[in-house]
């Protein structure tokens, strides 16, 4: 597996399956920007707003144009159809609960602004991978995405002047920014 973010806004993701597990997918992809249409004769939940929904059982060529698919039906021949269509087409797919058949996983994400930190364990185990992303999010500062914007920023205006950033050592900006972080009063 090669772990990636992956920038969806304005880009068409189709979600099959509206129970829990289908609509809280919905749900992320949705606030990643991507355009999600979910695929469900049924409806377990409220949808994101802005979710398009296609209220009937999934059927071939319900994938054109998408980038991902997501499966969360439960059943296994919709899972079937799904998958040989998205294999069909090049399309990535995850059917929830089936790591074998699922190209890509949802990871467990923590974020602060733009730093994200997310745990896979490639469909072995979501608990574990939420368990070390609670660890992970608890052993680090707040106001990292701060820190993130501020080196954003130093980083435009080099590039701007026409100098490279690549090779530079970025420890004593992040160390500066860090402290500054630690001496803030609290809010």
């Amino acid at each position: 597996m090669f772990p990636l973010v992956l920038d969806l806004t304005g880009r068409r993701v189709v979600v099959v399956g509206a129970g829990r597990i289908g609509v809280g997918k919905a749900h992320q992809l949705t606030q990643s920007g991507a355009v999600v249409t979910v695929i469900s004769p049924e409806v377990a939940g409220d949808l994101p707003p802005g979710a398009d929904l296609v209220a009937r059982d999934y059927r071939d060529g319900d994938l054109t144009d998408t980038l991902l698919v997501v499966c969360a039906t439960g059943r296994g021949d919709v899972d079937d159809a799904v998958v040989a269509e998205a294999r069909e087409r090049n399309v990535l797919v995850n059917v929830v609960d089936d790591p074998v058949r699922s190209s890509f996983f949802f990871t467990a994400v923590h974020r602060d602004g733009d730093v994200t930190v997310s745990v896979s364990t490639e469909g072995a185990s979501p608990a574990l991978a939420r368990r070390v992303r609670d660890d992970a999010a608890h052993s680090l500062p707040s106001g990292l995405g701060e820190v993130a914007r501020r080196l954003r920023a130093e980083r435009r205006a080099l590039h701007d002047e026409g100098t490279s950033t690549e090779g530079l050592d970025w420890s004593g900006c992040i160390d500066a920014a860090l402290a500054e972080l630690s001496v803030r009063p609290s809010a």
